[in-house]
């Protein structure tokens, strides 16, 4: 018996997938399927590379039902951008939940994890922010910071947008990026106080390692979906903020624990994993989310397998059709 291995490219795989609303409902699912304690999702596999700024993960999870894995490689170099490289990159693998034999290879350059981390956003966006938003802020300006916004107004529409980043020219251009392709108000701030002040909903998508986002700046109505710290030592939201929040919420609590926020506000002693509620059981509804048009929440975003594994089946899925489309 043969086994075919089908190898597609970055471009083929946009063609075939874009952001839209049911990717968020793929990885809504997803996050269902960890709440019921089934899914097979080891520890992140992580490594540091200081001397390059960079660092790569290694992440996987069998999510019963499902006829596939996937097994996701993505390297993050920060200093890619300075020699006109992207910062993030890739590659999937799909195999076979029942033989183990791989099935696909998504060469996507990070792009699926792109989209996959983006729905994740809208899915916390959707669950935890105000129903009514009219403006959303995010702290930085790069790849992510486009697409949490565009991934949030999916399920929150909004009319502006403010951005903050370290770099005032990139952040006027991400600014102007998200007016063109949302049609809505955007604008550049001098400070991030000025975006979390502003807003009722923040992303944060940015790689440092001391807080950005202090206690006093919370306020009541806001939700913050910070998905920047995803290795240890990451940090964008002050402990205290964390434990000042009236609901605190992880994709993974042991992930966070490891290289999320949660690390942090554990070690200052502020937060612990008991007052911790994970994401997957608010979209059960084992859990309620927000409670209040007042109430401020703050969900951390590590990015799990679980995630990979839904987004890789799903464009499996996607591309199948569309070659069965095109044989006939």
């Amino acid at each position: 018996m043969i086994n075919e291995i089908r190898i597609y490219t970055q471009a083929e795989l946009k063609s075939a997938i874009r952001l839209d609303l049911d990717v968020v409902d793929v990885i809504e699912r997803a996050f269902a399927a960890l709440a019921s304690g089934s899914v097979v999702m080891p520890d992140i596999l992580s490594m540091e590379l200081a001397d390059a700024h960079g660092e790569v993960d290694v992440k996987t999870a069998y999510i019963p039902g499902f006829d596939g894995f996937a097994i996701k490689v993505s390297p993050g170099f920060f200093n890619n951008p300075a020699l006109g490289l992207p910062s993030l990159n890739g590659l999937m693998i799909l195999l076979c939940a029942k033989t183990g034999m791989v099935r696909s290879v998504f060469l996507d350059n990070g792009y699926l994890t792109d989209i996959r981390t983006a729905a994740a956003g809208a899915v916390a966006a959707r669950h935890l922010a105000p129903q009514q938003v009219t403006t959303a802020g995010v702290i930085g300006a790069g790849v992510q910071a486009r697409l949490q916004i565009q991934a949030a107004h999916l399920v929150r529409p909004f009319e502006q947008v403010l951005v903050w980043g370290r770099d005032m020219a990139k952040a006027q251009s991400c600014a102007d990026d998200l007016a063109q392709s949302l049609g809505i108000t955007a604008r550049a701030c001098a400070s991030a106080q000025d975006v979390v002040a502003g807003s009722q909903l923040v992303v944060t998508t940015t790689p440092a390692k001391s807080p950005i986002i202090q206690a006093d700046w919370l306020h009541p109505g806001l939700h913050i979906t910070a998905m920047g710290s995803d290795q240890t030592g990451k940090t964008e939201i002050h402990p205290a903020a964390l434990a000042a929040a009236d609901l605190y919420v992880c994709d993974s609590i042991r992930q966070c624990q490891v290289s999320g926020e949660l690390e942090g506000a554990e070690r200052a002693g502020t937060l612990g994993a008991a007052q911790a509620v994970e994401l997957g059981t608010i979209v059960a509804g084992a859990h309620s989310g927000r409670r209040s048009a007042d109430a401020i929440t703050i969900c951390d975003l590590t990015g799990t397998g679980a995630q990979d594994t839904a987004i890789a089946s799903h464009v499996s899925q996607l591309l199948t059709n569309l070659g069965t489309v095109v044989q006939n």
